[in-house]
């Protein structure tokens, strides 16, 4: 049984349906909040299901994880000791929170860029922002740049690539799959083991 191409599969099945773009705003928006899975995962199969319309994809998931990233900054500016804290504590994430406290006093806002464009989660640091009170125009111009960089080129590629990508994507999708989760586990142990 071929897991990765499945999945694959399944998900330019569900970037084609009629209400995908409207769905992938959702995401965007959210996942800058709270939704622990990656925007990138859903966008990258809709921007090479469709890609003629692969950066107007990516303008949108940009807007829409941007202001997801703002309402999180207005929550961690509100509500992080009431809320977010509470939230933090239950699942354990306290550890990611000082990493993120210490990572803003080290690098200011660079670290919102390199978040937005990276794996880093966007999410610990929108929140993190607010609760340090971080200066709200510069934040939301980093969000900017990082959230738009990381999905341009996403958009880039597929338009860039069109079908033959999506194609060359598929037969290789089982080692991409198994090597990326490998490379997963791999930096958890490495991470687990230098904490």
């Amino acid at each position: 049984m071929k897991l990765f191409t499945s999945l694959y599969d399944k998900c330019l099945e569900w970037a084609r349906h009629k209400y995908a773009v409207y769905i992938l705003s959702f995401v965007s928006f959210i996942e800058s909040i709270v939704f622990p899975v990656p925007t990138a995962i859903m966008f990258a199969p809709m921007a090479l299901a469709r890609p003629n319309q692969a950066l107007h994809l990516a303008f949108i998931t940009t807007l829409f994880s941007v202001l997801g990233g703002i309402a999180a900054y207005f929550i961690g500016y509100y509500a992080f000791d009431s809320w977010v804290m509470p939230l933090v504590e239950q699942f354990g994430w306290q550890d990611k929170i000082e990493k993120a406290q210490d990572w803003f006093e080290t690098y200011g806002i660079w670290i919102v860029v390199i978040a937005g464009f990276s794996p880093i989660p966007y999410k610990i640091l929108t929140l993190t922002a607010g609760a340090m009170q971080m200066a709200f125009l510069p934040f939301v111009i980093a969000s900017i740049i990082g959230r738009a960089a990381q999905f341009f080129l996403i958009g880039g590629l597929a338009k860039w690539g069109g079908k033959e990508m999506e194609h060359k994507l598929r037969q290789y999708m089982e080692i991409i799959g198994w090597s990326v989760l490998v490379l997963g586990v791999v930096a958890y142990i490495i991470y687990q083991l230098s904490g």
